[in-house]
């Protein structure tokens, strides 16, 4: 495959078809502008992936050039790397001020040239990748779906803390969107430009939730053999969001308040204290001053945390943003799938009015994924969404993974249809896959990556 697009912006000739061959035999394609002013019209028209740009040129300067370049494409997008004289070095820095990525001093070493060329593409490249992934986890959290009172008044009381740095306690049943709110919270907050860094304090075993909250330094223990952040440390600036607080054991909740009161803490094995700058946002589906009442939470971290209650409705509870919410999964499952134009019966719609909903928007959205991968047809009937009037599965069972959080609740899901499908299709797994709507190659992935064996049985 041929590299990225390389304009090399130099008067001088003999310079410019040296460069040329040398990018060119390393599988780069080039362009080549004689001046400033061609330059930047090369840079709208062929939208190279990097410039390399004398600084000595007539008609416009390559200082000149770099001013003049945020009209014509955002700096920031265009690694630029100059070429100077050593008597020029001034001149570079300058260049360097102005938004060049690096520069090379004249006559150019073949080796160091390519070597800055490829560091300036790679951080780009990585560059627009994050960026990439910012845009998909943005797009993903930032839509809390709901017309409904209940719903839009936590909204406004959410938008409202955010702007502050106040502990944000969230309430409500397991699956109605906690993590989503926090995420909300911070992307509103003015610390959304720093870490968000979750927790889930149930899925670790105390000594491995010390650790992961507070880190540890070298020799702490056998096999640290190298200090490690803890994930305290990695929100500084930001937000730590705290995710079913009400299952921290008391000795944790005791270090906890310490870290909420004196913004610092010592390392696991470490006497050194480490200072952050962190707001914290807590959730569980507990009831905290119940568990205060019996001494399962510390009363004084329960008042450090609940400086802002916000409780979430069940879904029960929004029956008007059923529909809305409905659609919106079933729109992002069938673009994942790659099914556009699914569609909800009326019936089916029907059937979803009508059920309790007990594992609340997470088990909404595992319905509708699985309907989207095991139906056939483009319309969703109330058969394939598994739905009955005593919030339990076709089978009669309640299943499992809608108590589990929700990565691992989708994660538990996609599991059990990958086992569904080889079920119904004996274990042949090219049948499986056309059922699926997934590629053979791809569904072999998925299972090995499940660990998925011949002899499992689906969960009911």
């Amino acid at each position: 495959m041929m590299k990225a697009k390389i304009l090399i912006v130099d008067d001088d000739p003999d310079i410019v078809t040296m460069l040329e061959d040398r990018l060119q035999a390393s599988d780069y394609r080039t362009v080549i502008a004689q001046d400033g002013v061609q330059a930047l019209e090369l840079v709208e028209q062929e939208a190279p992936g990097l410039m390399l740009l004398d600084l000595d040129m007539p008609r416009l300067t390559g200082i000149e050039v770099l001013k003049r370049l945020p009209k014509v494409r955002p700096i920031e997008d265009l690694p630029v790397i100059v070429m100077t004289a050593h008597a020029s070095i001034d001149a570079a820095v300058e260049a360097m001020k102005t938004g060049a990525y690096d520069f090379l001093t004249k006559p150019l070493d073949n080796d160091h040239l390519l070597l800055v060329i490829r560091k300036a593409l790679e951080r780009d490249t990585l560059k627009r990748q994050v960026a990439c992934l910012k845009s998909e986890v943005d797009g993903r959290y930032a839509s809390i779906v709901g017309i409904s009172a209940k719903i839009r008044a936590v909204l406004e009381s959410a938008q409202r803390a955010a702007k502050s740095d106040a502990s944000v306690l969230l309430l409500g049943e397991s699956g109605t969107g906690k993590e989503l709110f926090a995420r909300s919270i911070h992307q509103w907050s003015p610390r959304q430009a720093m870490p968000l860094v979750v927790i889930n304090c149930v899925a670790l075993t105390e000594t491995l939730l010390e650790n992961e909250l507070f880190g540890h330094e070298r020799g702490a223990f056998t096999g640290a053999d190298r200090l490690q952040k803890g994930k305290l440390e990695m929100a500084d600036g930001g937000t730590i969001f705290l995710d079913e607080i009400g299952d921290m054991s008391l000795p944790l909740q005791a270090k906890l308040l310490r870290v909420l009161q004196d913004r610092e803490f010592h390392r696991v094995g470490g006497t050194r204290l480490v200072s952050i700058n962190i707001r914290v946002i807590a959730a569980t589906n507990k009831d905290l001053r119940q568990a205060v009442k019996t001494g399962e939470f510390r009363e004084d971290l329960f008042f450090r945390l609940n400086v802002i209650s916000l409780t979430l409705p069940p879904l029960r509870e929004r029956s008007d943003d059923l529909p809305a919410l409905a659609k919106f999964f079933l729109n992002r499952h069938a673009r994942d799938a790659k099914r556009p134009g699914m569609m909800f019966s009326p019936a089916a719609m029907e059937a979803m009015s009508r059920y309790h909903w007990p594992g609340n928007i997470r088990e909404l959205e595992n319905a509708v994924a699985r309907s989207v991968v095991l139906n056939q047809s483009d319309i969703i009937e109330p058969d394939m969404l598994s739905l009955d009037a005593t919030g339990h599965s076709s089978a009669g069972e309640r299943l499992p993974y809608f108590s589990l959080p929700y990565h691992e609740s989708m994660k538990e899901h996609t599991r059990t249809l990958i086992l569904l499908a080889l079920r119904e299709e004996s274990g042949n797994q090219t049948k499986a896959a056309a059922r699926l709507g997934l590629q053979r190659t791809y569904l072999a992935r998925l299972i090995k990556q499940y660990d998925i064996g011949p002899d499992q049985n689906p969960t009911p």
